[in-house]
């Protein structure tokens, strides 16, 4: 047997700046900044998982250290002792770190002692401090006036995939890059050329699958790369990468929501059974309705959106979502996507999936079956007695004002719009709110928010207002939180509390 195989993930490691696949604007700047002698004392890389924050890394610690040029270069050999002992991971003066098991005040001053000597066998000494997110706050504290003047000899690169765990004060000391997610195309590309070099039968369909399933990521799709040339012995296609994701091919789905939207109840928990007993999962099941949602609505014809050749969907599954889309109103396609969003963290926190999916599928034909708000007006007044119009003066309509962020918070709770009030009263930190303008950092980040709650205070209020979102975070407090510090330093409130041990304040109602 051979025990030397190596994954596909780190076979196909970028090694170079040029193989470094999805991260264009990265590459440049680096190589720019390389070739023009303007090399940075640190840098912090943040990103998903896989999207090659560690390889960049290491890269850029090739680049300083390469043996074929007598300075840096942004092309580095990848044959030279350097190059190829920090391939390894095991250049003396090139340190790679794990934060997670070195988290503490002791670790960070080892490091940062060993730093002041210079290097052995490279230009620079390199500390690359992988998921820095975990350092403790001591270990922090003890990096920072090192981090903003180390050594001439010493480069930190840091890396992490919760950006905003890391201290402003370790931000603002280095430079920073946000390495994006792969595009799904160029994730298809980098596929089929890894299963040409390995000589592996891979078709469209299932390479298609791969890439959507990696979300973004090089190494996640190439670990289920690996797994489906396992599974298969290298004969890698459609049905066999959806029977190891435990996914429903996309002909099924669109069929099932067409079922689902038919108002026929046995058919569509009849069709439910079948696709569960065939092993699919439903968890997947669920995100592949809401993505077939998703499309139906940007394919709806009243939305106007031409291009649609960038779904996921073949042309014969695109013309039944349009005839689908004949039948349904896009009020009625916002209401099941609402409550596919609700099912989500139901479907985690049942014991049961099969019987929650049940009434999830009962629960979507239901509020596909209601009226629109206009319809039932429309038969309220079809329906109404016929009474004597008497002449009436011409009212103008009443509108609400706003001048505080606790009157929107108020008026929200008043008008009973319960999802934009618990978002906006725990997630936005306000930094200022007036003459119909609200600047606010958000924590959560939902793109839709500030859309929804800018066209409900038009409606409300009658004039235009103007949302503007601020990307650092002020490090306030939200409404809710507010509200929670001044009923805690209530005197009354604190000597109840103090009464029982571990008391604390969970809710609050109005």
């Amino acid at each position: 047997m051979d025990t030397n195989y190596t994954v596909l993930a780190r076979k196909y490691r970028s090694q170079d700046f040029e193989s470094l696949i999805g991260q264009d604007v990265l590459v440049k700047t680096l190589t720019t900044a390389i070739n023009t002698g303007r090399i940075a004392h640190a840098y912090i890389f943040t990103g998903i998982r896989g999207t090659g924050k560690t390889s960049t890394a290491r890269i850029l610690a090739k680049a300083l250290n390469c043996l074929s040029s007598d300075h840096a270069t942004s092309k580095p050999c990848g044959v030279c002792e350097n190059c190829r002992a920090i391939a390894a991971g095991q250049h003396i003066d090139v340190m790679e770190i794990d934060a997670a098991s070195h988290t503490g005040v002791d670790n960070m001053r080892e490091i940062l002692d060993a730093a002041l000597y210079r290097p052995t066998n490279a230009r620079y000494k390199v500390y690359i401090i992988d998921e820095v997110h975990m350092l403790s706050t001591s270990a922090f504290n003890a990096l920072l006036k090192t981090l903003e003047e180390p050594p001439a000899h010493v480069i930190f690169i840091l890396a992490t995939t919760e950006i905003r765990k890391v201290p402003v004060t370790i931000l603002s000391r280095c430079q920073r890059f946000d390495l994006a997610r792969v595009p799904v195309e160029t994730l298809k590309k980098h596929f089929a050329w890894v299963a040409e070099q390995e000589k592996i039968e891979l078709s469209d369909g299932a390479n298609e699958l791969l890439a959507r399933a990696a979300d973004g990521s090089v190494r996640d799709g190439l670990s289920l790369l690996d797994q489906a040339i396992a599974q298969t012995g290298g004969h890698v296609d459609e049905g066999a990468v959806l029977d190891m994701l435990k996914r429903t091919d996309r002909g099924t789905v669109v069929n099932f929501m067409k079922t689902v939207l038919s108002g026929d109840v046995n058919a569509a928990l009849t069709r439910l059974d079948e696709i569960y007993n065939n092993g699919a999962d439903l968890t997947m099941l669920l995100n592949d309705m809401m993505e077939w949602t998703h499309w139906a609505t940007r394919m709806y014809p009243s939305l106007r959106l031409q291009d649609v050749t960038s779904s996921p969907y073949t042309a014969d599954q695109r013309e039944t979502i349009k005839k689908i889309n004949e039948t349904i109103s896009l009020n009625t396609l916002s209401r099941i996507w609402q409550v596919m969003v609700a099912a989500v963290s139901e479907l985690q926190a049942s014991s049961n999936q099969k019987q929650c999916f049940d009434m999830l599928i009962v629960r979507l034909m239901h509020i596909a079956d209601m009226p629109s708000i206009p319809e039932l007006l429309k038969q309220n007044s079809e329906n109404a007695p016929v009474k004597k119009e008497e002449p009436k003066t011409e009212e103008k309509p009443k509108f609400l004002e706003i001048n505080t962020s606790d009157e929107l918070a108020n008026a929200l709770q008043a008008a009973r719009e319960l999802l934009l009030y618990s978002y906006y009263t725990s997630n936005l930190e306000i930094t200022e709110f007036e003459n119909g303008k609200i600047k606010y950092f958000d924590r959560k980040g939902d793109k839709d928010f500030s859309q929804k709650l800018t066209l409900w205070l038009k409606d409300k209020t009658g004039k235009n207002w103007t949302l503007e979102i601020i990307k650092e975070a002020p490090h306030q407090q939200t409404l809710s939180e507010h509200t929670k510090s001044e009923i805690e330093a209530d005197p009354m409130v604190a000597d109840a509390m103090s009464l029982f041990e571990g008391a604390e304040i969970v809710n609050i109602s109005k």
